[in-house]
């Protein structure tokens, strides 16, 4: 029997933030323009006498990648537990920290107050609020490990998940073409712990890892005779190596937790996309949505 993985559902793409002009005068220091490809300009700050944002604040912007945790939730609920979030710190005025979050499809703003102590600086941050999944950051940076410990909490405690935790290492995004699926996307094990992936039978094969869409032209043979699940996974390797964020949770699912190289850090890539990948990207589809299904026979 070969060894599976489950896969349903669309991908939908939505808008995102654009890249700023960074810039750095005396009382702002703001994210290079290397760093992430999306920081959104922040506010203009405001005047002040007080201290100056200094190194420890230029060795903090970057992009903190990791795992949101659920704390506070209800379990009647149909929630997920953990999501890989980026969360950008963009720029440093003398009062305020600015930055974003990319988790599950969504790209939020936040800003608020910061202290430094000790060698670690501590942010208190809003979103908006104008969202109903808006909420507050609170986390201790420590620039020299490169490391953002703190929780989130939502404006609105009836949601499914009211609270997470977080623990996120910098790094920096860069696209790379070569990369590809690990074989851990087809471990069988996930059937235990998620079977409601598995309800209509569709699931991962081998032939996942053969195709490269972001490097080789794909002809109507490499996929006419592929299943629907490899065919959308394939298709979705394109975007996942340009750091979109999936709002499809079976998605989140293969590459949050299988996919160690991936990145979630924009939620709209298609101006990024090569004409190769555009080209195959369009294949895939075109025989997704006609593609048999594969059904596990085992156990049924």
């Amino acid at each position: 029997m070969r060894i599976s993985y489950i896969v349903l559902g669309m991908l939908a793409l939505t808008a995102c933030g654009q890249p700023s002009n960074d810039t750095q005068n005396e009382q702002t220091i703001t994210a290079r323009d290397t760093l992430s490809p999306l920081n959104p300009e922040p506010p203009s700050p405001a005047s002040s006498g007080a201290a100056r944002p200094g190194l420890m604040h230029r060795e903090a912007i970057g992009s903190y990648v990791g795992f949101f945790e659920a704390v506070d939730y209800d379990e009647n609920t149909d929630f997920v537990y953990a999501n890989k979030i980026s969360l950008v710190l963009d720029s440093f005025n003398t009062h305020t920290a600015f930055g974003h979050s990319v988790v599950a499809g969504n790209l939020r703003p936040f800003s608020g107050p910061y202290t430094e102590k000790q060698g670690k600086l501590q942010v208190e941050a809003k979103e908006p609020g104008d969202d109903r999944y808006d909420g507050s950051f609170s986390f201790e940076l420590n620039a020299e490990q490169g490391l953002v410990k703190g929780t989130w909490t939502a404006n609105n405690r009836r949601l499914p998940v009211s609270k997470r935790s977080f623990e996120l290492k910098n790094r920096r995004f860069a696209y790379d073409p070569n990369l590809n699926l690990p074989e851990d996307v087809l471990w069988d094990v996930l059937y235990e712990k998620h079977d409601e992936y598995a309800e209509e039978g569709e699931f991962l094969t081998q032939d996942v890892l053969k195709l490269n869409a972001s490097k080789q032209v794909l002809k109507k043979e490499d996929v006419e005779n592929l299943y629907k699940g490899d065919l959308e996974v394939i298709r979705n390797t394109i975007y996942a190596r340009h750091g979109y964020s999936f709002k499809n949770r079976k998605m989140r699912f293969i590459f949050d937790r299988y996919v160690e190289w991936y990145m979630p850090i924009s939620t709209d890539i298609r101006g990024d996309l090569s004409p190769l990948e555009k080209k195959n990207a369009e294949l895939l589809k075109r025989y997704e949505e006609h593609a048999d299904r594969y059904y596990d026979v085992f156990g049924r």
